[in-house]
């Protein structure tokens, strides 16, 4: 899911991340930039160090998405490792032990290079794209978890937060779906890619970790490619015959043609304990829609009204997990209190 876009400033000439291959974390200062200019003068070793200074980032680096450690975290550590070194005048201090000798092992600090090796247009402007691990490896994400992407348009660095929708337990590839907005500035790099390119990564982030058996009923609430959270939730219960967690997961989309992975979406609801629902806001006509759909539709926005009576149907007491716009994660966090549920009773991605 893409966030909104943030204020934006041209990136500075020591943004990192610009070159190929796996960028470091931002703000980390090179191994190799020299330290002595001038030997001998006090006022060029002074500039030598500004020089090593990491760079605070944009505020376009930060996805908004809360992660820990956040690029601001990463700067102010790398900030506090360069003062420390400037003091005692020991440039070893800047330098900080890093392995990446397997690119699917993920980092939440240092961006990784993956190799995209498929692109699928789903709709008008949602991509799924699927990214290569080396041999049978795992992404290594829990259930619901995120990445983050950084991306470069017209110099200026951007980074935004995506949830994979693959299995948890997907061997040699993860996917990834993302919609692309005229006007975002990540859609336009993203519009850009094509099988064979590099795209980094790094995470993993989430504060939500699914655990079988956990909850008697889940609610997913999902507004359009708020679904991607859910998938791997859902899969991962729907792959163990041990958890038997109910699951009532309302998809909400602008049309019928706009419904992400239909087809995954009909598999899963044949599941004992699996039921699958629509809000449409831009249909009207039931008769236009195929025979198992329509029992199961509603046209319209997702109301108090009708969330108290989803909630209301439910077979076990539910924990909802809410996930779209920011708009609507806030009204519906504001419908599932007036429907009786606790605010430690559901989940905001």
């Amino acid at each position: 899911m893409e966030m909104p876009k943030l204020a934006q400033s041209r990136s500075a000439q020591n943004v990192a991340g610009k070159g190929a291959g796996p960028g470091p974390a931002l703000g980390r200062v090179s191994d190799q930039a020299p330290l002595m200019v001038g030997q001998g003068e006090e006022g060029d070793k002074e500039e030598a160090w500004l020089q090593l200074r990491p760079v605070e980032p944009l505020p376009s680096q930060c996805c908004g998405s809360g992660c820990s450690p956040c690029v601001f975290d990463l700067y102010q550590r790398d900030l506090a490792r360069w003062e420390a070194a400037r003091a005692s005048k020991d440039r070893s201090l800047l330098r900080r032990e890093e392995t990446q000798s397997c690119p699917s092992k993920l980092s939440p600090e240092t961006f990784l290079a993956f190799l995209i090796s498929g692109v699928e247009r789903l709709t008008k402007d949602t991509y799924l794209v699927r990214f290569a691990l080396p041999g049978n490896s795992q992404l290594g994400l829990r259930p619901g978890q995120h990445l983050i992407l950084r991306g470069t348009v017209d110099d200026l660095e951007i980074q935004r937060a995506y949830t994979p929708i693959s299995p948890a337990n997907a061997e040699g590839y993860f996917e990834v779906l993302i919609k692309c907005y005229q006007t975002g500035l990540m859609s336009q790099y993203v519009k850009s890619w094509k099988a064979g390119d590099t795209a980094f990564w790094r995470g993993p982030f989430g504060g939500f970790f699914y655990k079988p058996n956990q909850y008697g009923e889940l609610l997913m609430l999902a507004a359009g490619t708020g679904l991607a959270p859910m998938v791997p939730i859902l899969q991962s219960i729907t792959d163990n015959a041990e958890d038997e967690t109910f699951i009532t997961l309302v998809g909400c989309f602008k049309t019928f043609e706009g419904i992400y992975m239909k087809t995954f979406l009909q598999e899963q609801a044949r599941f004992w304990n699996v039921r699958t629902f629509f809000v449409l806001s831009q249909e009207n006509s039931l008769e236009q829609l195929p025979w198992s759909y329509r029992d199961r539709t509603h046209f319209g926005r997702l109301d108090r009204d009708l969330l108290e009576e989803l909630v209301g149907s439910c077979r076990r007491k539910p924990f909802a997990l809410v996930c779209g716009s920011a708009e609507f994660t806030k009204d519906v966090a504001g419908y599932l209190l007036h429907a009786g549920l606790a605010e430690d009773s559901y989940f905001l991605f």
